[in-house]
């Protein structure tokens, strides 16, 4: 590639640079967003009057919206224009903040956090579109991607501190008002600095697809929520469950059908990416419910404020950056990705049997630490192999769809494991409490071990769901090792 006299590259933007910037800040929101909340919720929970069964949807309306419509979010991209629908992104998360810091009602902020997700949807693929047209040489490309990848891995993080201080200091409701300020700054800043080719004028949506795959999702989501109050063989759940089969069918059955499908099956066909697809939603389900649970756990049993709660997640992030980058980024060119995954989702699964000894007294330095660090880095093992070996060998025309499908199974199995995780443990905390409660001066105590006890039975569950990750990875996944990865492989539009 020819260069200027100062190295730039021949027709190079000047302003990339600060183009990256904006396209950062605003991938660096909406991942952020899937944790800032988390720290809140026990407040949010008590002050818009929200049952224990109902609490897990301002997780799930995010993740649901988010993961059911990104792949429908990445062909409006493809239609209107990258720029476009990156700007209309921008302003419909601001609008839908705005509406979940006002929230008056449960219901109101459930569909605040759900419009927020829709947005979200719209709004990463074209981010992550945009800074592959900004970056066209591959030494700077590797180096934006670079860049992008760290702030996104780095966004819960800053999402776990940022919701303790603004709950703590302000007030849980500026956890959803701070994404205003930030998406004005990279309206304004894509406005000026960012630039786009036209829309592809042949370009379909498949919004049958859409449709029938996002409400299949929605109505086995909600069938676990209702199975909480309702009881597992309540007609309406059962009925749930059973609608939500039938829709994801007619899903796979119409995408065999229609002229442009939102998810193509050969995609999903393929061994390896089928394998990493499944293992990533399964490692997913345990992870988030467990962010439920130590969020409530830290709070309301061991009495941490809402900022020391978000520092007690540091070391699991950490964790994640360290696996990720430092052990399996390193060992990847060498092993087989499942020499990674598989010791990877043992390791988060040892991470959750710890957290099931948990008791109303534990403490965090001797039984909590060591387990998010297990987890964190069982995680970042896991995580960096699915990305690189979902996206590997793909046709150039699959690879954005390619990469969304795995962020879609991220936030779907996100989703699923919150609503399920969350039922068991409210069903396993009534039970326990009837149970065991004969004198009512003990109530308090009663209830608290209680609650202890339905996370203790959950993440139980997720130990184990952990573990199923690693057996299919382990049959599935059998690739090689790479011999070299491509400048500029693709990034994933969030990380947990």
């Amino acid at each position: 590639m020819s260069v200027t006299r100062t190295g730039e590259p021949v027709g190079a933007d000047p302003h990339r640079w600060w183009g990256l910037v904006i396209i950062a800040l605003a991938q660096l929101m909406v991942v952020l967003d899937a944790t800032i909340v988390n720290i809140a919720l026990p407040s949010a929970q008590n002050a818009l009057h929200m049952s224990d069964g109902n609490r897990q949807w301002v997780i799930t309306a995010y993740t649901l919206a988010f993961g059911g419509l990104l792949l429908l979010g990445g062909r409006i991209a493809d239609l209107v224009g990258r720029k476009r629908t990156f700007i209309v992104g921008l302003v419909g998360f601001a609008v839908a903040s705005a509406i979940g810091g006002a929230a008056t009602t449960s219901g109101m902020l459930f569909g605040a956090r759900a419009l927020q997700g829709a947005f979200a949807a719209v709004l990463a693929p074209s981010a992550l579109s945009l800074l592959t047209t900004t970056f066209t040489d591959p030494k700077e490309r590797g180096k934006a991607f670079g860049i992008y990848g760290a702030l996104a891995g780095g966004g819960s993080a800053i999402g776990f501190v940022a919701g303790g201080l603004l709950t703590e200091y302000l007030n849980w409701r500026w956890c959803l008002y701070v994404n205003i300020p930030i998406a004005a700054v990279a309206v304004f800043g894509g406005l000026a600095l960012l630039h786009d080719r036209p829309g592809q004028a042949g370009a379909r949506l498949d919004v049958p697809g859409a449709v029938l795959g996002c409400g299949g999702l929605v109505a086995i989501v909600y069938g676990f929520s209702e199975a909480e109050s309702r009881g597992w063989t309540d007609p309406l759940v059962l009925g749930l469950f059973a609608a939500g089969v039938v829709l994801l069918a007619t899903f796979v059955w119409w995408q065999t059908r229609a002229p442009q499908p939102l998810l193509p099956l050969h995609i999903v066909k393929d061994r390896n990416r089928a394998g990493c697809f499944l293992t990533m939603g399964l490692a997913v389900i345990g992870m988030f419910g467990m962010f439920l649970f130590m969020t409530y756990y830290l709070q309301v049993i061991l009495g941490y404020s809402p900022v020391k709660t978000g520092m007690a997640f540091l070391p699991l992030t950490a964790a994640i950056i360290v696996g990720s980058t430092q052990i399996s980024a390193r060992l990847l060119q060498h092993a087989a990705p499942r020499m990674l995954m598989v010791p990877g989702m043992l390791l988060a699964s040892g991470g959750m049997v710890i957290l099931t000894q948990l008791t109303v007294h534990s403490e965090y330095a001797t039984e909590l630490l060591p387990a998010l660090l297990l987890i964190g880095l069982g995680m970042g093992l896991t995580f960096m192999p699915v990305f690189a070996t979902a996206t590997s060998g793909v046709a150039p025309q699959d690879s954005g769809v390619t990469s969304a499908t795995v962020n879609t199974a991220q936030q779907v199995g996100g989703s699923i494991g919150t609503a399920l995780l969350n039922t068991i443990a409210t069903t396993s905390s009534t039970a326990f409490v009837a149970a065991h409660l004969r004198d009512p001066a003990q109530k308090a105590l009663i209830v608290r071990e209680g609650i202890v006890h339905g996370y203790t039975v959950a993440i139980w569950w997720a130990a184990g769901i952990m573990l199923l990750a690693g057996v299919v990875a382990g049959l599935m996944v059998t690739a090689r090792a790479p011999k070299h990865e491509p400048a500029g492989a693709p990034v994933p539009e969030s990380v947990p």
